[in-house]
């Protein structure tokens, strides 16, 4: 063996010796800024950060980071980063630090990175770079002119807007900021610049708009550029708050950076040329009147290239005269396409018309490749999430596009700027059917991670429950917030929210969401103190407190979930400004109902409880019972945040309001012969003892009520709406009633979550006998129940974020094993467990940042963790890592 060849073997030694370490070394990965994955364009110059952290070893805790930001990636190094260097910082934080370095302004750039120290090793390596930048923040930043399209039709467009520009050498950095008052896309020299659809998210459009900011320097080239701005109206409608007439508008300043300095590129004013799209969306965007769009193939351009668009006659732009408002950069993911589907099959109904079934309710767009076509030939696309008893579509031509054709053949149909929420299709005036493969639905929702959680267990029945509620939820949130039903109203109801946001925040990582969702709540307050039932607030809806105090439990909620407490300390003289408005309608102690008004009306409790089994929502006993439980709750919440932000006086302000109202509840709401309260519905038992309000010594008393009720009454059916679902999770979850749920879930017959999937349900509906809608937000509220009671993965409030965890299953007969998993701020905990006649087995995976005390579902004799033998029937203390629990029963 040659001296050469004995060298090329010890240096090969030395690289695996080193990629062996490394691969058990501690590691630093997806790193975030405002938990958003490298954003351009944020709202603020102080953002805070997070990075998550990968070890194979038990217990690693980090110890200390270091944080390195700079203006350039060449500069992203200890000796030259030039806009932080945090030093060595001892602290086991990983989510939400708060940038510390040179202060920051409009347009600029940070790229980041980090490494860690922890109790296990010296030091990480330093983790991929990342990136950020901050979006305009002032009035003054932006050069740009609204512009509009001067046509007044009768069915508002969708605008094309062009602008040429000669660019004499290639951009290192460029942007482009947009700032719509309707939906856009944008194409430059041809090319899609974002995978973004229907952008920006909804706001309310009276009190502001959103802009976004693209990265676009990979499109341009040296020489001639066209940028093509593409609009739809979307939400942006005359009748709705804030709009002015002749939309939609935009306004866009393209930018490059030239050594330190951002130059002007390109900005919308009037020199820029404009044209139609051959898109238009007809409607007022109201309930059941969202209809489509209507295209025109013979006006559709087939590319966005110079010689496309030279061939074609264009006007000139108008200056748009907006009344000022806030502008502020999005701060959530955008909608993107997640999933794509091809029919399950094609049924010819009559020589031209045909129904086709998707196989699944979705909510998205669709695309459609037709057989060749005559010119002028106009084809229908009409949409269902259900069929009638006679296999007909419901509303037929309700919710539907058209498509004329041009007759030069290939021509393709798909939506640009409305969505459908729909399981069928039917096409109109076709004699030959597309093939499947040529029929394709989007599935579309915002950019979050739709793998962030997943169950399963030993019973069929229970996955399909929570398989049809972990769908619907991505049916759902879209545009910045969650609609009630995507196709009906599309609307932020509030109680909506409040019934599923516990589900949802356990189910996915909807942080972004919640931030721009309470954006809107808090623009919508009014001046007294009024809450609307909805937010962004287009029109009046219907409600009630329930609804309105929104914005107290969600942003708890996101607290508790995610960590960062800025929407408490934002929101916080909101939600005192609106239990002022309360108080305005407190009678002798109980709040009463309030008038309707021009962005509110109806006075709900609970709301689509099933009627014809004798819970009628709108009896004004149980309307009174349910809403002073959750102005009790609100009182509860408030302390509690009161608390966090170090507000002692109110916090005890808050309590003792709690305490008073309890009282009053109790004495005004409970027949002691009867053993219970208001109607003795099951959301009248439950609401008391989720509250508080019930005396600890009539606890067993009103939960023998509620069961026997449950079981005689209701014959072991959820009897319940909205409001009463997620009362009746919680209190099971918190009090260890699991087999209670877990009964009520079992049931194949009417009013059940069984009853809608054995009907063909795939999504959750609006009523428990299926009006109106199949894609629905009113029963969502069981979901939590999966994760937190079987699972048994349950948040600490006293060390938000999943600092710390409890793990403690709840164990129901007639399941023998459950596997659940969820994405935390620190990484994937995982919980799966298995039960025998003589053993009990669980295997978790807490990620580092997070602890957790595992409390076992059973006796035992012996318990071993990861085969060492420990104390029995005792909590169990876990820091991070693997564990494999047995315990001998």
């Amino acid at each position: 063996m040659t001296l050469l060849s004995l060298k090329k073997i010890f240096f090969t030694l030395i690289a695996l010796a080193c990629a062996i370490i490394y691969a058990h070394a501690t590691s630093v990965y997806d790193l975030r800024c405002e938990m958003l994955s490298n954003p351009w364009g944020i709202d603020n110059t102080k953002p805070h950060l997070s990075w998550k952290i990968g070890s194979e070893k038990q217990a690693t805790e980090q110890t200390a980071y270091q944080i390195i930001a700079s203006s350039d990636k060449q500069l992203l190094s200890v000796e030259k980063a030039d806009l932080w260097n945090s030093g060595k910082v001892k602290s086991s934080e990983s989510i939400w630090i708060k940038y510390a370095g040179k202060i920051l302004s409009s347009r600029s750039v940070v790229y980041w990175k980090v490494r860690v120290w922890s109790n296990k090793e010296k030091v990480s390596q330093w983790s991929e770079t990342a990136s950020f930048s901050v979006g305009l923040l002032n009035a003054g930043d932006w050069q740009a002119e609204y512009i509009a399209m001067n046509a007044k039709k009768e069915d508002p467009e969708s605008p094309l807007f062009r602008k040429s520009f000669h660019l004499t050498h290639e951009n290192k950095l460029a942007f482009l900021h947009v700032n719509s008052l309707g939906y856009h896309e944008i194409y430059i020299n041809g090319k899609k610049v974002s995978n973004a659809i229907l952008a920006p998210a909804m706001v309310q459009f009276d009190k502001r708009s959103l802009s976004m900011t693209y990265e676009v320097s990979k499109y341009l080239h040296q020489g001639n550029n066209e940028l093509i701005i593409w609009l739809g109206k979307g939400w942006y409608r005359s009748q709705m708050p804030g709009v002015v007439s002749g939309g939609p508008f935009v306004r866009a300043q393209l930018e490059s950076l030239e050594g330190s300095h951002w130059n002007k590129i390109a900005v919308t004013n009037d020199t820029w040329k404009t044209r139609e799209s051959g898109y238009t969306s007809p409607g007022k965007w109201g309930p059941n009147d969202f209809q489509g769009e209507n295209v025109d193939g013979s006006k559709l351009l087939p590319d966005f290239t110079t010689q496309t668009l030279n061939r074609v006659s264009w006007d000139d732009a108008v200056i748009a005269h907006i009344p000022s408002h806030t502008v502020s950069p999005q701060m959530v993911e955008t909608n993107k396409i997640q999933e794509a589907l091809h029919p399950v099959s094609i049924k010819q109904l009559d020589n031209q018309s045909w129904l086709i079934d998707m196989g699944t309710c979705l909510t998205g767009w669709t695309k459609i490749a037709f057989p060749k076509l005559s010119a002028g030939q106009k084809i229908t696309i009409d949409y269902a999430d259900y069929l009638d008893k006679n296999g007909k579509m419901i509303q037929e031509k309700k919710f539907c596009d058209t498509y004329t054709a041009s007759g030069k053949g290939n021509e393709t149909f798909i939506n640009k700027f409305n969505y459908h929420a729909y399981r069928y299709i039917k096409l109109y005036n076709l004699k030959e059917a597309p093939k499947t493969s040529d029929i394709t639905a989007y599935l579309i929702h915002t950019g979050y991670d739709a793998g962030a959680s997943s169950f399963s267990c030993s019973d069929k029945d229970l996955n399909a429950i929570h398989d049809m509620i972990h769908y619907t939820i991505r049916c759902l949130t879209l545009s910045g917030y969650m609609v009630d039903c995507p196709h009906i109203e599309r609307l932020g109801y509030g109680g909506d929210g409040n019934a599923s946001t516990l589900t949802v925040q356990t189910m996915y990582n909807l942080s972004p969401l919640y931030s721009n969702w309470m954006q809107a709540w808090g623009d919508c307050i009014h001046p007294d103190g009024g809450m609307p039932h909805t937010a962004p607030c287009p029109y009046s809806a219907g409600g009630g407190p329930f609804w309105c105090g929104f914005i107290i439990t969600a942003s708890w909620q996101t607290y508790v979930n995610y960590g960062d407490p800025r929407l408490l300390e934002r929101y916080y003289p909101t939600m005192q400004q609106w239990l002022g408005y309360v108080k305005t309608y407190t009678r002798d102690g109980l709040l009463k109902r309030w008038p309707d008004n021009d962005y509110r009306n109806w006075y709900l409790g609970d709301w689509a409880a099933p009627k014809d089994l004798g819970v009628d929502v709108t009896d004004s006993t149980s309307i009174n019972l349910v809403n002073n439980c959750f102005i009790s709750v609100c009182y509860h919440t408030m302390s509690k945040i009161a608390e966090v932000l170090g507000k002692h006086d109110d916090k005890r302000m808050y309590q003792e309001k709690q305490e008073a109202l309890d009282k009053l509840i109790q004495n005004t709401f409970y027949d002691k012969e009867k053993k219970s309260y208001g109607t003795g519905s099951q959301i009248d038992l439950a609401y008391p003892l989720l509250a508080g309000v019930t005396p600890k010594e009539l606890v067993p008393t009103v939960k023998e009520t509620l069961f026997n009720e449950t079981a005689g009454r209701f014959k072991g059916h959820i009897v319940t709406g909205l409001v009463g679902i997620p009362v009746l999770t919680q209190w099971a979850t918190q009090n260890n009633e699991a087999e209670f749920m877990y009964g009520m879930l079992r049931q194949h017959s009417y009013p059940g979550y069984l009853y809608m999937i054995d009907k063909g349900g795939t999504t959750t509906w609006e009523h428990w006998k299926g009006e109106r809608s199949y894609i629905h937000n009113c029963y969502n509220g069981i979901g939590s129940w999966f994760y937190q009671a079987l699972g048994g993965i349950l948040p600490d409030e006293n060390a938000t974020g999943y600092r710390h965890v409890f793990i403690h299953p709840q164990l129901v007969k007639g399941i023998q094993w459950v596997k659940t998993s969820k994405d935390t701020p620190f990484g994937r905990l995982s919980v799966s467990w298995n039960l025998t006649n003589s053993q009990y087995t669980m295997e978790t995976t807490i990620p580092v940042g997070c602890k957790a005390t595992i409390t076992l579902p059973v006796k035992a004799k012996s318990v071993l963790i990861n085969g060492k033998t420990t104390e029995v029937n005792t909590d169990i203390k876990a820091e991070s890592g693997h564990y494999t629990i047995v315990a001998e029963l």
